[in-house]
């Protein structure tokens, strides 16, 4: 063969192999080692899926994908969804028309026309529908056809939603079809596919709903299945422990038993806070904020609306118009309720002339903002419209990045230790194709960054290309007690709102010049972090969390004179206590005020009216201790010190 016959294949591990150019993914695991030619289901070239049927005709860095991998995971429910799924309602009910499967995290959904309604009580025939289908193994193949050819070939099928998307596509060939062989099951997909059904493992079936085709509410309504899917029965089981483990934590019941908030119609995807919620968000604020006056950052409050010019100046309103709240006053003024507090943030740090010498400079606002989600979306405290941000904006020199980065994410990792987060992963993301900024500068700033996380030893993930259009970013992820991950921080470098916004600073050498702005948010949404700490916490927050710290309750009414004093001892030592004096038996106040999760519950009996003690019991341990009441004091303020 020629020399140019030959590819030369990059695997992950930096190995450079040659290969005849055509070679397949099937072919290239064939030549590592059978045992992984037997696991392989697909294979990245240039960060790309593909089917292992694929030829590979140019030099490429390559992964071969198994089910051991996220990856593969992934083209795994897919497959599921779109060759066993979309096949077994075409089994069970001809008339069925198919629009599409795609894959979630964790799992997969159809969208599907029928005229009869399905019920979770149909799931046992479609999931044993869908191991017959399995256990025939078939092997799946992929063909090409032209724009003609496939609409021909769905319209003679009645797909009316396949031909929709087909003739909705900016193509006229190598439309790729997946059909099972032996089989005359078809479907239109991007892919990649297994090779075989036989990889796929466990599933689950696990709810239905209704979409609008194509999202749009003036389309027909189509069902939609749910389902999950994993390597093994082990997984599978795994995550649907962890599921009814997440619906016993369920902040939303949780909100509402705990009498903490609640939504109403009138003001979807905006809270009612009651008083306990309110103090549990006032904790928050009040620990933030000592948390940055400590770190060094002056607290701004910024007006709520602002004239709509501005944003149009910003690129907020180009960028994200269809999510803000505008109005229009009797003068035929226009303005907007900001969807984001950093506008406001620029305006003061333009107020006077700043030096270098004044740099960083950094303000922080606990910013109420406002931006519509579509009324599908919204989901207790985790998704809302309007939501308060613990937001910080620093401006430096490029030569303060790197020194700035370090103090911000050691300042992360503190806070999230400080609430029981131990697991935190880091995602990095350098620049995407469209941005703003100069080449150096973009240089600098992901150079920090990257500087900053290995300098610490942090563990990090790599989304290349991801970044925003003004800088690169880093987001702070959050695993819980239940293994789930939730995004909450992020630090951001700014190379394009202080051009916009024409803000400066007199260097050393007295020329007027543009500084960085880093963009910084530690909890995210307050509204959402609470959310996610009463799930992580299944509602038993720590003492110094929690909106009431301790209850006093007594044996019998003789005790009430003495309770009332307790209870007045520790409300002046400002612990936050509550006093329950009902003439109920212990026994009963004991549980009620277990179940409202209060940390600390202090009994009064005679025996302790007598010895001027107090008995403690704290949540989720029967063990009760008895304290002076000094003592008790001395140990919880200490405890409370610790982090208020």
């Amino acid at each position: 063969m020629k020399k140019n016959d030959y590819i030369k294949i990059t695997f992950p591990d930096g190995a450079i192999r040659n290969f005849v150019s055509g070679s397949s993914g099937m072919d290239i695991a064939k030549s590592i080692s059978k045992s992984l030619l037997k696991k392989a289901i697909a294979i990245e070239v240039n960060g790309e899926e593909k089917d292992l049927c694929e030829g590979i005709r140019e030099d490429a860095k390559i992964a071969i994908l198994t089910l051991d991998s996220n990856k593969g995971l992934d083209i795994m429910r897919h497959t599921l969804t779109a060759q066993v799924l979309a096949k077994a309602l075409k089994n069970l009910y001809p008339d069925v028309k198919l629009a599409i499967g795609p894959t979630i995290e964790n799992g997969f959904y159809y969208d599907f026309e029928l005229d009869r309604s399905i019920t979770i009580e149909d799931f046992p025939v479609i999931e044993k529908e869908m191991k017959k289908i399995i256990s025939n193994g078939n092997d799946i193949e992929k063909i090409y056809k032209s724009k003609k050819d496939v609409i021909e070939l769905f319209q003679s099928k009645n797909e009316t939603y396949k031909v929709d998307i087909i003739k909705r596509a900016n193509q006229e060939n190598d439309f790729s079809i997946y059909c099972q062989k032996n089989t005359d099951f078809i479907d239109l997909c991007i892919g990649p596919h297994l090779p075989n059904l036989k990889h796929i493992g466990s599933f689950k079936l696990t709810k239905v709903s209704g979409a609008y085709w194509r999202g749009d509410s003036s389309n027909k309504m189509l069902q939609r299945i749910y389902g999950t899917a994993w390597k093994n029965e082990k997984d599978l089981n795994s995550y649907l422990d962890m599921l009814a483990e997440a619906e016993k934590r369920d902040h939303r019941n949780l909100g509402k038993k705990l009498d903490l908030f609640h939504f109403q119609d009138e003001a979807p995807g905006a809270v009612f806070w009651h008083p306990k919620g309110w103090m549990l968000f006032q904790n928050l604020i009040n620990y933030m904020r000592k948390k940055q006056d400590e770190a060094g950052y002056l607290e701004i409050n910024t007006p709520e609306i602002l004239d709509k010019s501005l944003w149009q100046k910003s690129g907020h309103l180009e960028k994200f118009g269809e999510n803000m709240f505008t109005t229009t006053t009797q003068d035929h003024k226009e303005y907007a309720i900001k969807p984001m507090n950093c506008p406001g943030g620029i305006q003061v740090f333009r107020q006077g002339l700043k030096s270098y010498r004044d740099l960083p400079y950094k303000i922080a606002e606990f910013g109420k903002v406002h931006r519509y989600e579509p009324s599908g979306a919204l989901h207790g405290l985790m998704r809302v419209r309007a939501f308060t941000q613990d937001d910080a904006h620093i401006f430096c020199t490029e030569e303060q990045i790197e020194v700035e980065c370090v103090k911000l994410c050691n300042l992360i990792i503190e806070i999230y230790k400080d609430f029981g987060f131990d697991n935190i992963v880091i995602k990095y993301s350098d620049r995407p194709k469209k941005r703003v900024g100069s080449d150096n500068i973009w240089d600098r700033s992901e150079t920090a960054l990257l500087n900053t996380i290995k300098n610490l030893n942090l563990p990090y993930e790599f989304n290349p290309g991801e970044g925003a259009f003004y800088g690169p970013k880093l987001e702070f992820v959050l695993r819980d007690a239940i293994g789930r991950d939730w995004q909450c921080g992020t630090v951001q470098i700014d190379l394009n709102l202080p051009e916009r916004l024409d803000c400066s600073f007199i260097n050393s050498n007295g020329i007027k010049e543009r500084p960085v702005m880093i963009h910084r948010a530690l909890f995210g949404s307050l509204e959402r972090f609470i959310g996610i700490l009463i799930e992580h916490y299944a509602g038993n927050l720590p003492v110094w969390l929690s909106p009431t710290k301790v209850v006093v309750t007594t044996v019998t009414e003789k005790c009430s004179d003495y309770a009332n004093e307790v209870f007045k001892f520790l409300s002046s030592s400002n612990i936050k206590t509550e006093i329950d004096l009902r003439n109920e038996k212990i026994g009963y106040k004991i549980r009620e005020h277990s179940n409202s999760k209060t940390p600390i519950i202090i009994i009064i009996g005679e025996k302790e009216k007598e010895n001027n003690t107090v008995s403690v019991r704290r949540l989720g341990s029967n063990d009760i201790e008895t304290l002076s009441l000094e003592e008790f004091v001395i140990v919880t303020k200490r405890q409370l010190r610790e982090l208020c």
